[in-house]
């Protein structure tokens, strides 16, 4: 027999559920990042270049895909017409190009770099701040993914060194113009092996790609995608500043 007292379970709403739109989503963090906040119950919006795996991941997870190149502002602007209000955003697109010294790095290398993790970060987020400063309860959350190379120059960085450190104090003067309107939070993770970032610093050598993490204790894409559900499942009035995430045998 059924209690006439027990409450039946509810599921909420599509006006009641909350957006996160994440960028670099087809891999790595991006991806456990989107699988992790659908799993919370968020309305996963996901967006990447390589719209087969987005599409793919989309379907596994009950997320919405679109194209995104970050370096693009057309397609920043199709996406946020596309797309429309958002509670959460998540920029995690961007990377790492060669381990070349000052001397001998490119300099197409170091404006590839900066497009993709500063100004990539730029244009995503000033798309969707109107949206995000408006969320109810002052609950808007930029989420950026940094990285502790933008806190620890290291030989052979300089270029991903210096796009990084611009994310920081993009992520700093964000809060600093917001407060109390808007939550600013950077992830910045450290050795973390997911199955491209150093092949695409490496320009596709495999070998060279497998040593960074050799014999290491290495982060996952899962651990960071668990820094950032939590950070979002935070109460409103809670502002992360900055984490840093790191194997421990890293220092």
């Amino acid at each position: 027999m059924t209690d006439s007292t027990e409450t039946p379970a509810t599921t909420a709403t599509p006006a009641q559920q909350k957006t996160a739109l994440v960028t670099g989503a087809s891999s790595g963090i991006g991806a456990a990042t989107a699988k992790a906040l659908a799993d919370d119950g968020w309305r996963v919006v996901i967006a990447a270049r390589r719209m087969d795996r987005l599409e793919k991941l989309a379907e596994q997870i009950g997320a919405t895909a679109h194209q995104l190149d970050v370096t693009s502002q057309e397609s920043v602007d199709k996406l946020a017409a596309a797309v429309g209000r958002i509670d959460l955003l998540v920029n995690n697109a961007g990377g790492a190009i060669g381990l070349e010294s000052i001397a001998e790095s490119s300099l197409e290398d170091w404006d590839r770099m900066y497009e993709v993790n500063v100004a990539g970060t730029v244009r995503v987020t000033k798309a969707f701040l109107p949206s995000l400063l408006v969320v109810e309860g002052n609950a808007g959350l930029v989420v950026n993914i940094g990285s502790v190379a933008g806190w620890t120059p290291y030989a052979g960085g300089a270029g991903y060194n210096a796009a990084k450190h611009g994310v920081r104090a993009f992520n700093r003067v964000l809060r600093l113009e917001n407060p109390g309107t808007l939550r600013v939070t950077e992830i910045d993770p450290g050795r973390v092996a997911t199955e491209e970032f150093s092949l695409n610093r490496f320009r596709g050598d495999a070998e060279k790609a497998a040593e960074v993490y050799a014999d290491k204790l290495n982060l996952s894409a899962e651990d960071i995608a668990e820094a950032v559900r939590w950070v979002a499942a935070l109460p409103a009035h809670m502002n992360i500043d900055t984490m840093q995430i790191t194997p421990r045998d890293q220092v």
